[in-house]
């Protein structure tokens, strides 16, 4: 069967029709990433990857600081998700080593229990989620956290809350 224009057309227009999950958009995404870059640069932080998962886990938004090692990018993804999966704060998981395991298995070792992951929540609706990596793990939590913060802060002031 040969495709024409209008079968691309058509399958185009019925792809915009597809409910979207709720939750973050690209823009904010990237603002968030960019707001937790700003602020590990004012603080001297070294280079960080900032990541933004949607509430499915999967990628909205990775950048990573020039200079900043290649595997942060990784660790920023899984730090975000670890977020997500726990319903919290990647620094506040407080799991005996054998449970922290077995979870990363469940996983495939994408579960970082490692402070740098955050929620990114309207209320308490959950959004979406943050995750740093590249300095301190307290650090990149800081960076993260001020970045959601800011953002949170920004749309009390715009109304969109």
């Amino acid at each position: 069967m040969l495709l024409t224009a209008g079968d691309l057309t058509d399958n185009f227009a019925s792809m915009s029709d597809t409910p979207r999950l709720p939750g973050l958009k690209l823009a904010d995404a990237d603002g968030l990433v960019q707001a937790a870059l700003a602020v590990g640069a004012e603080r001297g932080f070294p280079p960080l990857a900032v990541a933004v998962v949607d509430v499915a886990g999967e990628v909205i938004a990775l950048r990573r600081a020039d200079g900043g090692m290649p595997m942060t990018s990784r660790i920023a993804v899984s730090k975000a998700r670890t977020a997500l999966l726990a319903l919290k704060s990647s620094g506040r998981i407080d799991l005996p080593g054998s449970i922290v395991d077995s979870i990363q298995h469940l996983y495939g070792g994408d579960f970082v229990p490692w402070a740098g992951g955050v929620l990114v929540t309207d209320g308490e609706l959950i959004l979406g989620a943050a995750g740093a990596s590249g300095a301190h793990a307290v650090e990149d939590e800081e960076a993260v956290h001020t970045a959601v913060q800011r953002w949170q802060e920004s749309r009390l002031v715009d109304g969109q809350d």
